[in-house]
């Protein structure tokens, strides 16, 4: 195994042994609070009715097909702790604490993965501590460029015609020399930790973190690969192996009644990644990213749950990014990839548009429509409607060209099971593509 794989795998073997040690510590008698947490992020009393005592388990095979990474299947699993109803947290937290592993693997040779720790106020203090483990290979992903040039319509290279459609686009380029023009291989291992204190009852929160990740970035054929003609001529870094390294801050106000599955309140975040050479990466720069999440229940004397939940997120990278980091948008919940891909601008490709600047806006309206138990598990099923829109410029003086916006819209699925774990289907159509989604967790 990879010396830097194998530290990465002990130091988050380490942390879940500090987990399990901070729960014990957090086991106590007392109903009453070590310190004042604000009324509002108090969970509600139906979510609270449901929520599970002790330790258990949840999983769920991850299923997937798409004309890029194939046919693939998977597990996705959680240890959460939650301790007892007498814990002063437990109507406060999700969990008291979660250990998370996620593996995955394709017909066409993506694998991953990724183990994850989460233990809000450890020790039974105002510090949360994070950590994840991830080590990926992926043959699959795809480069349109890195400038607003990405945002023009796809050309076959070697006939210079246009296509609106991706599918049409893609079947041009099948079985000739140009079919993997778009395509590169990402071989990732990366380790994040960071630790959270919390201000103001709760709600607000700043952080500091470390990340390292060593990144290898090939083509399966270099002269008819549009990533590798970029770099030999200097319009991209980042081709071949990297080390890259973080030092991270943020600034986080939090009111949301439930993490994983909010019904109310708000969540606003500042963070700031900085490279430098001297602190053992390849590269100097800086990206800072900022997005506000609102969750506002619609209606709640008429309807019993439906949430409207938007989001608005900016990211800026500066300096001597590769371009890979340009996508790489760094939230105390984890990275987003963007602009494109289930989580940014879901009716587009993963990637298929990037900037310097990059901005995305989800809208959605929750609607719960049926709530079941079933083999002591408990379901609550939301129809989800959506609209996203986003777009890249080249700097900050051209966030007046609108015309650089993409938009896509679509239904969803989400099935919220025994409270914290979020299983959601998205159906996306945007002017250029059509694509299918399932995975754990909502959007935003």
């Amino acid at each position: 195994m990879n010396p830097l794989v194998r530290s990465k795998l002990i130091s988050i073997a380490l942390l879940y042994m500090l987990a399990i040690v901070g729960l014990k510590a957090q086991q106590v008698d007392s109903v009453k609070l070590p310190f004042a947490i604000a009324k509002e992020k108090r969970l509600p009393d139906d979510e609270l009715a449901e929520k599970k005592e002790g330790m258990y388990v949840t999983g769920v095979p991850d299923l997937s097909s798409d004309p890029i990474n194939g046919f693939g299947a998977g597990v996705e699993g959680s240890l959460f702790f939650n301790g007892k109803k007498k814990d002063p947290f437990f109507a406060y937290t999700p969990y008291r604490a979660e250990l998370n592993v996620a593996v995955f693997v394709t017909t066409k040779l993506q694998r991953e993965i990724k183990l994850g720790l989460d233990v809000p106020y450890i020790f039974n203090t105002k510090w949360r501590l994070r950590g994840e483990a991830a080590y990926e290979v992926n043959p699959n992903l795809l480069y349109f460029g890195i400038t607003e040039k990405s945002l023009a319509p796809l050309v076959n290279p070697q006939t210079g015609t246009g296509y609106s459609s991706y599918s049409d686009y893609s079947n041009s380029l099948k079985n000739t020399a140009a079919s993997y023009y778009n395509t590169y291989t990402k071989t990732e291992a990366v380790l994040n930790l960071s630790m959270e204190r919390s201000f103001y009852e709760g709600r607000l929160r700043t952080l500091i973190g470390y990340e390292i990740g060593s990144v290898n970035l090939s083509t399966p054929l270099n002269d008819s690969s549009l990533l590798h003609k970029d770099y030999l001529v200097g319009n991209i870094k980042g081709f071949g192996q990297n080390l890259v390294t973080f030092a991270q801050v943020g600034l986080i106000y939090d009111t949301r009644d439930l993490e994983p599955d909010p019904s109310k309140g708000s969540f606003a975040e500042l963070t700031n990644e900085l490279s430098l050479i001297a602190l053992g990466s390849q590269y100097n720069f800086n990206k800072t990213f900022f997005h506000y999440n609102l969750y506002y229940p619609v209606l709640p004397k008429l309807f019993k749950r439906v949430t409207f939940a938007g989001r608005i997120a900016m990211g800026y990278t500066q300096g001597d990014a590769p371009f890979y980091e340009y996508q790489d948008e760094w939230s105390s919940e984890g990275s987003i990839e963007g602009l494109g891909g289930g989580t940014t601008l879901r009716g587009y490709k993963q990637s298929r548009f990037l900037g310097r600047v990059m901005n995305f806006n989800n809208f959605e309206l929750r609607c719960r429509f049926a709530q079941a138990n079933i083999l002591k598990q408990h379901l609550a099923f939301s129809a989800v409607p959506f609209f996203d829109i986003g777009g890249v410029w080249d700097s900050l003086s051209r966030l007046n060209h609108t015309e650089n916006f993409r938009y896509s819209e679509g239904l969803g699925l989400r099935i919220a099971w025994n409270v914290n774990t979020i299983l959601r289907f998205d159906y996306a159509i945007s002017q250029e593509d059509r694509q299918f989604f399932f995975s754990l967790g909502h959007a935003f």
